[in-house]
């Protein structure tokens, strides 16, 4: 049964750029785990997702559930409708709200016109959340649609926050004004320390202790079965075929070692802007038969294809702190990762997986050398990924913290210290 005291008094709206979608399954899980444990959480995207990112019956089920709210704006009697609605409930609200938005606007004329596009879904939204009762916004990446949770939330008169995950938002700090979303927010969840510490750079320290850590989690029990048998010498990478994610340095570095290991196979699962750049490079490097590109896969196939790997490779130039360690760890599978941003905070070199340097093709050939050489290293790595993960990324127990700061709790207990600065006696999670 689940703790009634940590349940909203009402519904919680969930609101984010495109939902659902195949690279934003944690979010889709969240929303899961927070349901199973009795809150009523109301999904908007502000786009429509691609037909070929709704993968699996768990996506298609949520997504005829969610609210898409630039379909609704289209509607110019819906949307003036919305704003007069708002208007004529509470003048001021809504004049706070427009002041807001203006005064939030990043530099530039095109920076304006986006602004004035996102206060006029905010008004949309605002009048949907308060047509299902709803008595919070939560939003998650914190750009765009932070902004218009933002708005929303002031049109409407009730309280938002936000889930920072990194890197794209703290690329652009002052463009997405990351320091007014955490002074109004009632809480910001960030999804590790590292990238905790960048919101502490661009927000007041008066409001740090808003701050909570809240971590992406994933199902144990539908990860790692059991240990595998067999090794096959299967090597498995998971994400966006963007730039980002370092997968020519990949490429090279696994045409490197198949000269050594003509066994091994690499499968690259998901796609995007540099799929027809990478496939190209895979013929010039001779890998046609030994490189697999699978597209898009839904949880369920995802989940089948970690069970038959016998090692992740994820070679990124940035990340937050990637789900997809979380899955292969708890899988039971290591995993060679870049030492960026919070990925150290799970993977621990020589413990739960490899790190080698972003950007360094030598040190993926020898990560991959060492891995492919030897199963029984694999296989301790992967059995003490998959404790960690049984630690520290839980699901069910990120959704009860999450629970209760959206009851109204804080992350922390502010201190004014002799100094007059804001501090903190108490750590985080």
């Amino acid at each position: 049964m689940p703790d009634r005291s940590l349940l909203p008094y009402g519904p919680v709206a969930y609101l984010t750029g495109v939902y659902p979608k195949v690279s934003h399954t944690f979010i889709l899980r969240e929303v899961a785990a927070l349901r199973a444990l009795g809150a009523d959480v109301l999904p908007c995207s502000v786009r429509r997702p691609p037909p070929e990112e709704v993968r699996g019956l768990e996506a298609e089920a949520e997504f005829a559930r969610t609210f898409l709210l630039l379909e609704a704006a289209r509607s110019p009697l819906r949307l003036a409708g919305a704003h007069l609605r708002l208007i004529a409930n509470d003048s001021r609200r809504w004049g706070a709200a427009a002041r807001l938005a203006w005064r939030t606007r990043p530099a530039g004329l095109k920076a304006t016109l986006w602004q004035a596009f996102y206060f006029a879904e905010a008004g949309v939204l605002a009048r949907h959340l308060q047509a299902r009762g709803a008595v919070h916004l939560h939003n998650h990446l914190g750009d765009a649609s932070g902004t218009v949770a933002m708005i929303a939330a002031t049109m409407a008169g009730i309280p938002f926050s936000y889930t920072a995950h990194g890197p794209d938002l703290f690329f652009a700090p002052i463009h997405w004004r990351i320091d007014e979303k955490t002074a109004r927010a009632r809480f910001v969840a960030c999804i590790s320390h590292f990238c905790r510490s960048q919101l502490m750079i661009f927000s007041d320290p008066a409001h740090w202790h808003k701050l909570a850590i809240v971590r992406c989690g994933v199902e144990p029990a539908r990860y790692g079965d059991a240990p595998r048998a067999r090794f096959d010498q299967r090597v498995l990478f998971i994400g966006r075929l963007a730039a980002v994610k370092g997968v020519p340095l990949l490429l090279e570095a696994f045409a490197r070692v198949a000269a050594v290991y003509p066994n091994a196979r690499l499968t690259l699962v998901g796609d995007g802007p540099e799929r027809a750049m990478l496939e190209s490079l895979a013929m010039t490097l001779g890998l046609t038969e030994t490189v697999h590109f699978a597209g898009y896969r839904s949880q369920e196939e995802v989940k089948a294809l970690l069970n038959e790997a016998d090692m992740l490779v994820l070679p990124s130039f940035a990340e937050g702190l990637p789900v997809v360690l979380m899955e292969a760890l708890a899988s039971r599978i290591p995993v060679i990762a870049t030492q960026v941003a919070g990925v150290s905070e799970l993977v621990r070199d020589g413990e739960t997986g490899l790190l080698v340097p972003p950007g360094d093709v030598n040190g993926l050939v020898e990560a991959l050398d060492r891995l492919l050489a030897d199963p029984s290293l694999c296989r301790r790595l992967g059995e003490a990924g998959r404790a960690a993960v049984l630690d520290r990324h839980d699901v069910t127990r990120e959704a009860e913290r999450l629970l209760a700061l959206f009851r109204g709790g804080a992350a922390e207990k502010p201190v004014v210290s002799q100094l007059g600065r804001i501090t903190s006696l108490q750590s985080l999670w």
